[in-house]
């Protein structure tokens, strides 16, 4: 882990209310792998709390990051221009690691779908079947990055674009036979996606990146804390953010 000072290379919107921030990184990180994120100063010294951001591409020295923009510190990173400086504590957290498998279900939505495609690069090997989804065809964006994918569904809750639906809903239509299933998006979804196995009575592993509020991202100041299956506390930032989906309360 280190405290790094980046350089933006390129920060544009990709679709409604979402940009892309590419970042030029003095030397070229050991490890980032998909699901592990960053955090990102804004640019602002009276916004103290960096934003915590999933790695979407990694590419040499280069570092793409995707985010929505909610508030203040989001409004403030669409500011930067090239030539800027940004400072970025990486690699953070913990990674789906997919070695053990051949063939993996992708189950992504909104922005919980820019991290898989961290993951998709770093297991193009596989037989990957993507399920994603977004609110309306405005959203949708970045489907280059799924073409090494060996089946890609994607949905929209109002039908402007691909199936009307849900990434969830997509996934166990399709019904795919697979070794493994990841999963990254709201809690409503994972939520789902947890139900439907259990109801369903399927044993596939399963792992989730979970979404919430950090403060230091290292595990210091408690402000992610979720609750595992046995009652206890995990660190989403320290402990995650991703998890055996049985592992964990949703």
């Amino acid at each position: 882990m280190k405290d790094i000072l980046s350089t933006v290379k390129d920060n544009r919107e990709i679709a409604e209310n979402i940009y892309m921030i590419t970042l030029t990184l003095p030397e070229k990180p050991q490890t980032l792998h998909g699901g592990q994120f960053v955090n990102l100063a804004t640019g602002d010294s009276s916004l103290l709390l960096r934003r915590p951001l999933g790695v979407c591409k990694s590419a040499g020295n280069d570092l793409s990051l995707c985010y929505q923009v909610k508030g203040k510190g989001t409004k403030k990173l669409t500011e930067a221009k090239y030539g800027d400086k940004l400072k970025v504590l990486l690699p953070l957290g913990n990674y789906f690691d997919l070695s053990e498998y051949k063939s993996v279900a992708v189950i992504g939505g909104g922005v919980g779908v820019f991290p898989l495609i961290a993951t998709l690069h770093d297991n193009e090997d596989k037989d990957l079947y993507s399920y994603i989804g977004f609110r309306n065809k405005g959203a949708v964006c970045l489907l280059d990055e799924f073409k090494s994918c060996k089946k890609l569904t994607v949905t929209t809750d109002d039908g402007s674009y691909g199936e009307k639906g849900n990434a969830v809903q997509a996934f166990f239509k399709d019904g795919p036979n697979v070794d493994a299933i990841i999963s990254c998006g709201p809690p409503v979804m994972l939520k789902a996606l947890k139900r439907e196995l259990q109801e369903r009575g399927i044993k596939t592993p399963c792992f989730v990146s979970l979404e919430e509020r950090m403060g230091c991202g290292i595990g210091a100041c408690l402000v992610c804390v979720c609750k595992t299956a046995d009652g206890a506390n995990a660190r989403v930032c320290k402990d995650g953010p991703v998890f055996d989906i049985n592992k964990v309360e949703l």
